[in-house]
């Protein structure tokens, strides 16, 4: 099974970049093909429909062909105010985005469509997160993507990680897991064919 991970952060020391760090190397450990994406590593300026009529950004693109590859993702959202931040709505607004000038990706939801997501989110807060993915979830469903019924919101995440970048709990670890198996469990019986 293919499977992207990515965290809706840029920052360095970001928890929900470590938490996809950990959520790759479980997937690997299962035998699924991960690709763990980071954002930073692409140049997508803030959507623009005049931008856009300028013909799409070549990382768009990249990030377009990327997503459609892999059948089962799995995003960790950070929260800020209470929400999902903008460099992750920034990215599903390019993704799903047309190129009316290409016959393939003149459909603006094939990059989405069909994708079997699972959420997770890390916060210092008690709540972990879980209101980015409340927000996220509907934004998903817009998109066409089966959304995970299991999900996790790690909270206290400065004290959640060893030095090594691993879970320390044992619990949190499950919890994950469960999120990640019911991911590949569905996007392979999901699968055209």
């Amino acid at each position: 099974m293919r499977l992207l991970v990515f965290a809706g952060s840029t920052r360095q020391h970001s928890y929900n970049r470590r938490l996809a760090g950990v959520v790759a190397r479980m997937a690997r450990q299962q035998g699924a093909e991960v690709t763990h994406l980071e954002l930073a590593e692409f140049e997508v300026p803030m959507y623009n429909a005049d931008l856009e009529a300028g013909g799409t950004p070549p990382d768009v693109m990249r990030l377009k062909q990327i997503a459609w590859e892999h059948p089962a993702w799995i995003i960790c959202a950070p929260e800020y105010n209470a929400s999902y931040p903008a460099l992750l709505k920034n990215t599903l607004d390019w993704l799903s985005s047309p190129v009316k000038s290409d016959p393939l990706w003149s459909d603006g939801l094939r990059s989405t469509r069909g994708k079997v997501v699972g959420l997770l989110s890390a916060s210092p807060g008690a709540l972990g997160g879980l209101r980015s993915q409340g927000h996220l979830a509907p934004l998903l469903l817009s998109l066409h993507c089966w959304l995970a019924p299991e999900h996790y919101a790690l909270g206290r995440a400065a004290e959640a990680f060893d030095a090594a970048g691993e879970l320390v709990d044992d619990g949190a670890r499950r919890r994950v897991q469960a999120v990640l198996g019911q991911v590949l469990w569905a996007a392979a019986r999901l699968q055209p064919g």
